[in-house]
């Protein structure tokens, strides 16, 4: 990971710690992906993927999460859970954050599971 990519995932974990959030994991790597960040929020278990962009043109850093980068964070977050069994939760869901020049903007349940099988 680049220094811009690790400096916007510690502003994002800032950002939700600050919320409430509690940090559960950091660059989680799974077969075929990594999760950003691994965040939980009372009994609701975050999938965070971070995009930072100098520019908001183009769809800005949203549109970087592809269905194909769904399909790859929804087979990592399947890897995380299995491979956690002691972690508590209820509801599952996928948040982006988008870092940009003007701030932080927090997408919760930017996309729903797609193949998601436990």
């Amino acid at each position: 990971m680049n220094e811009q990519g690790a400096a916007g995932e510690a502003q994002a974990a800032e950002y939700l710690t600050k919320k409430g959030y509690q940090i559960l994991a950091r660059n989680y790597q799974a077969t075929g992906g990594e999760l950003d960040l691994v965040a939980r929020l009372k009994k609701t278990l975050v999938f965070v993927e971070v995009k930072q962009r100098s520019y908001s043109a183009f769809g800005g850093p949203i549109a970087a999460v592809t269905k194909a980068k769904q399909l790859r964070l929804d087979k990592a977050a399947v890897q995380f859970i299995k491979t956690h069994p002691d972690i508590d939760y209820g509801d599952i869901r996928f948040d982006v954050i988008c870092i940009l020049p003007e701030g932080i903007e927090h997408i919760e349940n930017a996309f729903c599971p797609l193949r998601m099988t436990l």
